[in-house]
């Protein structure tokens, strides 16, 4: 294959790739399957114990979109998992599989809290059309200092004293073995 040829595919791939990014339905679709991706490398890691965080406010109230309210501070003692997200977001979209199959297993043992700042019909649109089930929550208070987050998907996991045990930013497979066997570690505390 002559030099020119070659050239002239690369800039070709080069500029498809840019018109696929450019269209919105595209692109959205590239950055899900790119954070999807980077998802399985960005793993969860623990905090070292010297350096958690122990959430001072927990006058946090919230509504879920089963119409229930509930007050942070009534979670003490348990394990929470909270992901912050929105169902705009190509990472958080990119995790959410793993973090509904994470959610089925550890639902009953574990509190999960996803926060998002949607409204509940288009939660309720988003969770219909990708078969999701999980309880979703709105803030209706100041979130804790320790936890408030300027980007998104952003998770913590909570041990039973109520420190901050994991802080993870972006997309992770929250699915893993690795997460798993923090959680259990988590729950024989």
């Amino acid at each position: 294959m002559s030099k020119s040829l070659k050239s002239r595919i690369l800039n070709f791939i080069f500029l498809l790739a840019i018109v696929l990014l450019i269209i919105p339905q595209s692109r959205q679709f590239i950055q899900i399957w790119l954070h999807k991706g980077l998802s399985y490398i960005n793993q969860s890691s623990v905090i070292d114990k010297e350096d958690r965080l122990t959430i001072n406010n927990s006058t946090w109230n919230l509504k879920s979109d089963k119409n229930l309210t509930l007050n942070f501070e009534d979670l003490e003692g348990q394990v929470i998992f909270i992901n912050f997200w929105a169902t705009w977001c190509p990472p958080c979209i990119a995790e959410m599989p793993s973090l509904q199959a994470l959610y089925n297993d550890y639902n009953e043992k574990v509190v999960f809290l996803f926060v998002t700042n949607d409204s509940f019909e288009i939660v309720e649109k988003f969770k219909m059309k990708r078969g999701f089930n999980f309880e979703v929550f709105n803030s209706t208070t100041a979130t804790p200092a320790e936890l408030k987050t300027s980007s998104i998907p952003r998770t913590f996991i909570i041990n039973k004293k109520g420190k901050i045990v994991v802080d993870e930013s972006g997309a992770v497979n929250w699915n893993s073995d690795k997460v798993r066997q923090q959680l259990n570690n988590l729950l024989s505390e």
